[in-house]
């Protein structure tokens, strides 16, 4: 099988490149320029370092001519703050990209693509009280993202969509999206426990995430929205591994709280988004209510695909570090760009 990505460098990309290289596939990718140094990129990827947007339809129909297999390793996520109206920033690097992408895909006879997307999908078919669409525009991008991708699925040409969770490793000199929880847990650092809310969340490693890419594209057929996670960990059971990496020990006190006192602890991150003219994808009260339930995914649906067993503490903990170590100013890192 001949793949064409976009996001070969990325994270999960070069992850999934390594492996479908492994077994025999080749890879063609579309890059931005910016390479962390020290990335493991695999050789023999075939890479064009361009910004997609700026080709021309045609231009991107030779360079994925001969092509079967699309992958979508791009995009963004809820981390990277815009302006209002948010959904418009999510359109254009989430949605857009597959509404022109994959009209080209079944005009040159690929059969399938596989793309990365959110396990807020998966919040929002099994959580439907949240009115999660109604609240967040991330997750209002997502779902239309996955009714976009099924549009063009028909008895040539099959699409699956990846659920992706919380995702954990590291990939030398890129910034792990972790920072962010850095700064949240600092605030608290001087008190004797940690208020965090009682729920908890699905997750996997990138390797694991690099697996189940590669199994999607070899497996899946018609539209598929696939659910994504290996582990299931409260979040107590997660910041005790988080703790441990930043220094600070096995036996943080970690005090539960209702979604009531969490949007309370939040009216300062609500005020500071208003100043700075940005609008949350997920909104900051309903993120109280997210944060409270047990976001679990059933780790079959991820070994049906060829995810094996890896060690999620240490994935964990050397996204941890790495981000502590950004945080205090001991490290260079490369951010996540949209384009």
């Amino acid at each position: 099988m001949k793949v064409f990505m976009i996001g070969g460098t990325g994270l999960l990309g070069c992850e999934a490149a390594r492996i479908f290289i492994e077994r025999g596939h080749s890879v063609k990718s579309v890059a931005l320029g910016d390479l962390p140094e020290g990335a493991p990129i695999p050789p023999e990827m075939e890479i064009e370092f361009c910004n997609f947007y700026e080709k021309t339809d045609e231009e991107m129909k030779e360079c994925m001519a001969g092509c079967d297999c699309f992958i979508f390793a791009a995009g963004i996520d809820e981390r990277v703050e815009f302006p209002a109206p948010v959904y418009d920033a999510y359109y254009k690097y989430n949605i857009a990209p597959l509404k022109r992408i994959l009209p080209l895909c079944k005009e040159l006879g690929m059969k399938n693509a596989v793309i990365l997307g959110s396990y807020f999908s998966y919040l929002n078919k099994n959580w439907p009280e949240l009115k999660a669409t109604e609240k967040h525009p991330y997750i209002r991008s997502r779902v239309d993202q996955e009714e976009v991708a099924f549009s063009f699925v028909d008895e040539n040409f099959d699409v699956a969509i990846l659920e992706l969770p919380y995702i954990f490793g590291i990939q030398p000199g890129r910034k792990p999206v972790w920072v962010i929880l850095i700064e949240q847990l600092k605030r608290m650092d001087k008190l004797p426990f940690t208020m965090y809310p009682g729920g908890g969340t699905a997750m996997l490693t990138v390797r694991q995430v690099g697996e189940v890419i590669v199994g999607a594209a070899e497996k899946s057929k018609g539209a598929n929205a696939i659910p994504i996670g290996m582990y299931n960990l409260t979040w107590k059971e997660f910041l005790k591994i988080v703790y441990a990496a930043r220094g600070m020990g096995e036996n943080r006190k970690i005090i539960s709280i209702p979604a009531w006192m969490m949007r309370m602890g939040l009216g300062g991150v609500k005020k500071e988004y208003a100043e700075k003219g940005i609008e949350s994808g997920i909104d900051v009260d309903g993120l109280a209510d997210i944060m409270n339930i047990n976001l679990f995914i059933d780790p079959k649906y991820s070994i049906e695909l060829g995810a094996t067993e890896d060690d999620i503490v240490a994935a964990i903990t050397d996204s941890i570090k790495i981000s502590q170590d950004f945080y205090d100013g001991k490290i260079k890192l490369l951010g996540m760009k949209g384009e």
